[in-house]
């Protein structure tokens, strides 16, 4: 559905509650009740007509950004955020992510990481909040030793909902930059205690399917471990349909859409028996 018909069904939605609200009492009752129902329900109403105001005046702002997200417009939308967020200085979440995002679609993760910079010195916070998508970057842009390192230096201070894939990502750039044993390491803490299924079978999988085939000294160490975490995978999530269900709600993540296809791979290699 189009963000403009998304504004107009909400706004149609609150002025029917509004009316509903204001006339009904005129209708179903007499004077005297109505003016009592008015005393106690104002508040609300109150607060209905400044939801519907902000709501108008946000939609307004930023309705170019909505016409060209709609079109997908994707050179455009990124001149548009350029102009916001590097020439005017708004430096908010969303409109960091969004460009960030935007250019990783396009491919050009230079200017990812030219980003990451500005931010750094406007708003620090929003490196941290966005960790997934710059430390992404790097290795979409081939900078793998620079990706071993932004993550390294993340994992103890990240919030505490992006630190495990702050740790397999930082794995995954060891294994990317050949510091096999360095990533066997990464992966199997993982896969032996990682509460999130998805990044337990990708642990898992690497370490069976890569690492153990390239370390001969640790293969069998590296595939009882793997064994351990697919076992744990299929404990909390008993079918293929389960593991699809879980990295669907992945698929709207820039980060999680740069390794799709380990992502399949992992979820075949998992359930076959």
């Amino acid at each position: 559905m189009k963000f403009k018909s998304i504004f107009i069904l909400f706004c149609v939605t609150l002025l029917v509650f509004l009316a509903i609200l204001i006339l009904l009492p005129l209708i179903m009752l007499d004077s005297s009740i109505s003016g009592s129902f008015w005393q106690i329900n104002w508040p609300l109403i109150l607060v209905l007509v400044i939801l519907l105001c902000g709501f108008t005046v946000f939609y307004i702002i930023n309705r170019r950004l909505f016409f060209l997200l709609e079109k997908e417009d994707w050179p455009a939308l990124v001149r548009y955020l350029e102009d916001r967020v590097v020439q005017r200085g708004r430096y908010s979440f969303r409109l960091v992510r969004l460009l960030a995002n935007c250019y990783l679609v396009l491919s050009d993760s230079a200017s990812v990481m030219s980003l990451e910079n500005k931010v750094a010195i406007a708003r620090p916070s929003l490196v941290e909040a966005n960790v997934l998508v710059f430390g992404t970057a790097r290795i979409l842009g081939k900078d793998i030793s620079g990706a071993v390192r932004f993550f390294e230096i993340r994992i103890n201070t990240v919030k505490a909902s992006f630190k495990e894939w702050v740790r397999w990502y930082h794995g995954f750039a060891l294994l990317l930059d050949r510091r096999f044993e360095e990533a066997g390491d990464e992966f199997s803490f993982l896969a032996k205690s990682s509460k999130d299924g998805v990044i337990t079978g990708l642990s898992s999988y690497f370490l069976t399917e890569t690492i153990a085939l390239v370390l001969p000294g640790k293969r069998q160490e590296f595939r009882d471990v793997s064994a351990e975490g697919k076992e744990r995978v299929r404990k909390s999530l008993p079918d293929r349909k389960n593991w699809d269900r879980e990295t669907s709600r992945l698929s709207t993540e820039i980060h999680a859409a740069a390794i799709s296809k380990y992502i399949e791979e992992a979820g075949r290699w998992l359930y076959t028996v």
